[in-house]
């Protein structure tokens, strides 16, 4: 069997670089190098892209790639010739598909997949409009509200309408606390409780440099359950899993930096609820257009057991402590095959 040129992507002009780094180690150590030539290719948190021709799992991890030796690369545009050059001169290489190991902007949003669109090259996860509408928490509301799936109750800030107006409204619609978070970001970056409009309007205002869009919402009182959509048209969809977060919410520091958080895998769920949940999760997943693979988040109330969509995560996180992979290893997939079937996905579509 002929190798796959593969180019992996990781670290990113993004809020989210540094968890970039901990899931490209983790994938590019899973993958079957008798299957994959492996391309590497790093993207500062400037921008600039590399291509590194000597690369360890480890000094990815430990972020040593950035001081070994590199060379300045961009993607081909032209379809005739598809692949990557390197700027000092070297000759194209060919690239067969490409598995960005990037979250958040500038990697998640869309911009990525509708270049390498453009270039006519196979893209691992949904594509350039899935993407972008899924990574915009107050777009994949609008959408999601077409499958009649409940969702938490919100409002929409931004730089143009964040004064005394916005949060007098904010005040009259919910009671206190409300969670604030920004409208394009994931692994929780720039998420807040707030208790007062004290903290109301620091956490607003700390969230808008996050792309100057921001959802205030109600709190829920629930439990976090967490499952996983694989494959393009009708995904198959993974157990349930529970999140038990360190803190008052699964913050990024419950997330990424305590590490106490607990992982409950199948979510101790009624038969009937975890069936609805897996319902929902795929409904929303084809509303949105995705394909290849996505988390799919949801809360369970706990007053009433109502089932409420939170978010979707079209690259979600392949780190040692991520949902995605243990969802996936708990019905049978290890964390190579999972690998295999994703990149599938992507050259079938």
């Amino acid at each position: 069997m002929q190798k796959l040129n593969l180019a992996v992507l990781f670290g990113g002009a993004s809020s989210e670089h540094e968890i970039s780094l901990r899931s490209a180690a983790s994938v590019t150590a899973a993958l079957d190098r008798e299957k994959y030539n492996l391309i590497h290719v790093g993207i500062t948190k400037g921008g600039e892209w590399f291509y590194l021709p000597e690369l360890s799992p480890e000094d990815i991890a430990a972020n040593a790639w950035e001081e070994m030796p590199k060379r300045p690369c961009t993607f081909s545009c032209n379809r005739a010739f598809r692949g990557i050059f390197c700027l000092d001169g070297e000759g194209l290489m060919p690239v067969d598909a490409v598995f960005p190991v990037l979250h958040g902007e500038n990697g998640e949003d869309g911009r990525l997949q509708g270049m390498l669109e453009l270039c006519g090259i196979p893209c691992v996860g949904p594509g350039c409009l899935s993407s972008a509408v899924s990574m915009d928490k107050s777009v994949t509301k609008l959408i999601a509200a077409t499958t009649g799936v409940r969702q938490a109750d919100w409002v929409l800030v931004t730089d143009d309408n964040f004064n005394d107006d916005i949060i007098n409204e904010i005040e009259k619609k919910f009671t206190y606390p409300v969670f604030v978070k920004p409208a394009g970001t994931g692994s929780s970056v720039g998420t807040a409780k707030a208790k007062n409009r004290q903290e109301l309007i620091k956490g607003v205002s700390d969230a808008l440099i996050y792309g100057g869009k921001v959802l205030v919402e109600e709190f829920i009182d629930a439990r976090e359950i967490e499952t996983a959509a694989l494959g393009n048209g009708q995904p198959q969809i993974s157990v349930c899993g529970e999140v038990v977060a360190s803190r008052e919410f699964y913050s990024y520091e419950s997330k990424y930096v305590d590490n106490t958080s607990e992982i409950i895998i199948p979510a101790d769920l009624s038969a009937e609820a975890s069936e609805k949940i897996r319902e929902y999760a795929k409904k929303i997943y084809m509303a949105l257009g995705c394909r290849g693979l996505s988390r799919v988040d949801f809360f369970v109330e706990k007053s009433s057991g109502d089932i409420v969509f939170n978010e979707i995560n079209t690259i979600p996180g392949f780190t040692s402590i991520s949902m995605y992979a243990k969802l996936f290893a708990a019905c049978g997939i290890d964390f190579p095959e999972l690998l295999d079937r994703i990149i599938a996905c992507a050259l079938e579509k």
